[in-house]
């Protein structure tokens, strides 16, 4: 009977602090996948030498519901649409595919301060020159938000918690989950 009494509290002490475990991987998971995504498209428009794109595409067409699948391509008629007509020996008129990013867990959101696309320079800078953060927000528990943070560079870097109290933070202070 103790031995059964001992192995419920320990139960339910551990189970709450597991399910935190998990969603904090879940989001750290996520963040890594969005910023390995982020790095392959601006590489690609340095190595291509040619516009790069990242968003998410329904009928070839970017649209904000960041959320959903995310490619990357390159855009090689610079007309911001994803253009693939299967015709390989027509490379010309074709965009080219880097990577794709599978929708993130249902209920948890990504947004990209308003716009529907990171578009890459061919020297890899943003293009049209504005910074912005991927911020990626868990449904279950906001305070663990985590962001990458682009700047006009095209440079990325990962928000951290750098005062420790358990929320990530941009440089300037404040908290990634108050934009959630």
């Amino acid at each position: 009977m103790v031995t059964i009494v001992i192995a419920a509290i320990m139960v339910t002490i551990a189970v709450p602090n597991m399910n935190d475990f998990i969603v904090k991987m879940r989001v750290d998971n996520e963040v890594s996948q969005l910023n390995r995504l982020v790095l392959s498209a601006r590489n690609g428009a340095i190595s291509f030498e040619q516009p790069a794109i990242i968003c998410p595409l329904v009928n070839g067409a970017c649209t904000a519901n960041w959320q959903n699948e995310l490619t990357a391509f390159i855009d090689q008629d610079n007309n911001g649409v994803y253009n693939n007509d299967g015709n390989d020996a027509n490379l010309i008129a074709n965009d080219k595919l880097i990577k794709i990013k599978a929708a993130s867990t249902t209920g948890d959101s990504i947004t990209y301060a308003g716009q529907i696309s990171i578009r890459f320079a061919p020297t890899g800078a943003l293009s049209p020159a504005v910074a912005g953060s991927l911020i990626y927000c868990p449904q279950s528990d906001t305070s663990l938000a985590r962001a990458i943070v682009l700047s006009l560079s095209g440079r990325s870097y990962l928000t951290s918690d750098a005062d420790n109290d358990g929320k990530d933070e941009f440089r300037n202070g404040g908290n990634v989950s108050d934009s959630c």
